[in-house]
């Protein structure tokens, strides 16, 4: 790979791709692509683009991530989660690129209570989950180089997520209920960013990752930690606590969602020669950013 390596972002309007697209600027060519352009509803058109463009690396972060909406739009679902990351994966082959997919921790049951490895066995329970899952075997199917990448709970600077919002309340004063028997880890795209420089060595071994942070939290865990970071950093915050939910109190979800997600990232960190920073510093990290930039409005 050249010193200046070519690199193409599909999902570049979400809040995973932005952030990749942005830390490459300066040592890749980056082409980024949004829904606009790249409509991943179309697979065919997805691979005619990557022959064009013939990229060293293909980073895939778009997906139909709402999980209930999958339920229903099925068709749809499977061919942005499924058929296009499959031409998308051949067309890399083709060309001699190779594909970075991204992937989700809703491939697995939830039936665990110790952290996913990335040979533990899927069995997603949504649609949503099972589509990703077909698409994670469709690229792998395709070469040995390409590399499906799982990630859980992603925040970052970007786009709001849900430790964003439940600041934001926070900091209005408002009440903030979260849920707090349901277990993940959560993934902060300035660090994935940074993990995923791995892939751009000819050498890196294709195949299944897990990257999110080190640790395991609840959701009300992970909305506390915001609220704890803001108080650190001399914020005013209204609301200080966050109030427990259980996972069957949220009755519009029409879609199972697994209860326990959290996913070891052994595979990744013996490739980086370091482990990934435990979720709370990550969690830490981005709220200080956000206030130092004046993203964060008390009152």
């Amino acid at each position: 790979m050249s010193a200046r390596p070519r690199i193409l972002v599909f999902g570049a309007g979400g809040r995973l791709g932005a952030a990749l697209a942005r830390a490459y600027d300066a040592e890749a060519c980056v082409q980024s692509c949004g829904r606009a352009e790249a409509d991943l509803a179309d697979p065919a058109a997805i691979a005619r683009l990557v022959r064009a463009a013939r990229p060293d690396v293909v980073i895939n972060c778009a997906a139909v991530t709402n999980v209930d909406l999958c339920q229903t739009e099925r068709e749809l679902a499977r061919a942005v989660n499924a058929e296009s990351p499959r031409q998308m994966a051949r067309a890399c082959t083709e060309t001699g690129a190779r594909l970075v997919h991204i992937s989700t921790d809703y491939v697995f049951s939830g039936e665990a209570r110790t952290p996913y490895a990335e040979d533990s066995v899927a069995a997603p329970l949504s649609w949503y989950g099972c589509t990703k899952l077909e698409g994670e075997e469709a690229v792998l199917e395709a070469g040995a180089r390409h590399a499906v990448v799982r990630v859980s709970w992603v925040f970052g600077p970007d786009r709001d997520s849900f430790v964003d919002k439940a600041l934001q309340a926070a900091l209005r004063g408002e009440p903030v209920r979260a849920v707090a028997d349901k277990w993940s880890s959560p993934t902060y795209t300035l660090d994935a960013a940074d993990a995923l420089r791995v892939f751009f060595a000819d050498a890196a071994p294709g195949g299944v990752y897990h990257l999110c942070n080190r640790g395991v939290c609840t959701w009300r865990e992970w909305a506390q930690a915001g609220i704890d970071a803001a108080l650190a950093a001399g914020l005013h915050v209204a609301t200080t606590a966050v109030e427990p939910l259980r996972l069957a109190d949220l009755t519009a979800m029409v879609a199972p969602r697994p209860v326990y997600s959290a996913m070891s990232c052994g595979k990744l960190e013996s490739l980086l020669g370091r482990p990934l920073r435990p979720w709370s510093e990550a969690v830490d990290d981005h709220v200080k950013r956000q206030a130092q930039a004046g993203q964060l409005v008390t009152g």
